[in-house]
């Protein structure tokens, strides 16, 4: 239902089968579309809920970044990272994650892709790197944990949790 929608462009879940915590994201051709959206998709969000058990809360990023090697599918591994960024330090923080982390990133075996979504009301950053399956993301959390050094730049780490990707269905653009 949700990718019929005007302007949707597409949406993904993330899945933690020991926690029980699931991320279902969506994306928009633009803020409107997805501002646009909002009472048509509440009671799909309230369904989910239902049907998962749990209790839905509902946060509007902007991707700042988006890098694609190649897709991945379902069985995926995403490692998220949410951080708390100083406002005046959002357009340093995207470059330096842009120039500094990607390059790194990027010869992490199985890479597929990385992200970077922001929210500047709030401060906060959500960094995600995919990789082809749950043990490439695994046999790489050595390396990924020493490419975190976001701190220079006054970014404090608020929590990292790694998913599979159940559903893989964004057909959102590279933005680099």
């Amino acid at each position: 239902m949700l990718q019929k929608m005007g302007g949707c462009v597409g949406l993904s879940l993330l899945v933690d089968r020991q926690s029980g915590r699931c991320i279902a994201t969506s994306a928009w051709e633009s803020e409107k579309a997805m501002h646009a959206s909002g009472e048509r998709v509440r009671p799909m969000q309230q369904r989910a809920a239902q049907v998962l058990g749990g209790s839905p809360t509902v946060d509007r990023w902007e991707i700042a970044f988006l890098h694609r090697d190649h897709h991945s599918g379902a069985g995926a591994g995403v490692r998220a990272i949410w951080l708390k960024i100083r406002p005046d330090q959002f357009g340093q923080a995207i470059e330096f994650y842009k120039t500094s982390v990607l390059p790194d990133i990027e010869k992490l075996e199985g890479f597929c892709s990385a992200s970077l979504m922001i929210d500047r009301a709030s401060g906060r950053a959500v960094s995600s790197t995919t990789y082809d399956s749950l043990d490439a993301m695994e046999r790489n959390a050595d390396r990924a944990r020493s490419l975190r050094t976001l701190r220079n730049l006054g970014a404090d780490q608020l929590d990292v949790h790694e998913f599979e990707l159940a559903i893989a269905h964004l057909r959102v653009p590279e933005l680099v």
